[in-house]
């Protein structure tokens, strides 16, 4: 997810000054996404400036300034809604990339690496389940989010389990038979 196309979703029920459309977009998250104020206006100039949103009037007391959708912007979120995002457009997977270095490092143990990520995984998974406890099923937005995360380490572990069955069997093979009885 772009915070482009996030911050378009947060403006469509109205307008919203910048700041606000930061603690929405953490609180729809469930801060999963924290954003730093400074990305949040870069990306309401760079709307801005694409006509996908205007300011609306003139900075309050307070010197903030409020952004509204435009028909442009409007039309680049129903887009945005409509487009599947591809497993192939998703950031690279760094932990993939570390274990694939790890079993082509010498002097590197692969099953040290994946054994110190389980750990990982299952400390984030206790923290998200007691995160999902916390949250209101009404609350259907973080709910999503927190959802997601679970079945995201979920999915982890299970890659870990089958990296873990791969490197044993490549130690098998490369075991010399008399090894191997002993």
């Amino acid at each position: 997810m772009s915070i482009k196309h996030g911050l378009l979703a947060l403006l469509a029920p109205g307008p919203k000054y910048g700041y606000q459309l930061k603690a929405e977009f953490e609180a729809t998250t469930g801060s999963a996404w924290p954003l730093n104020i400074g990305q949040v206006y870069s990306t309401l100039q760079r709307l801005e400036k694409g006509g996908q949103i205007e300011a609306d009037g003139v900075p309050d007391d307070d010197g903030r300034v409020v952004y509204a959708l435009t028909p442009a912007g409007r039309e680049e979120l129903a887009g945005w809604f409509r487009s599947p995002i591809a497993q192939e457009s998703r950031p690279r997977d760094e932990l993939a990339i570390k274990l694939a270095m790890a079993v082509s490092t010498p002097g590197v143990e692969a099953g040290e690496v994946v054994q110190a990520q389980r750990r990982q995984a299952m400390s984030s998974l206790q923290s998200l389940t007691r995160v999902k406890a916390s949250v209101p099923d009404e609350d259907l937005a973080r709910v999503m989010v927190v959802d997601s995360l679970i079945f995201a380490v979920e999915a982890e572990v299970s890659w870990l389990d089958r990296c873990e069955a791969r490197l044993r069997k490549a130690r098998t093979a490369k075991t010399p038979e008399k090894e191997a009885v002993q």
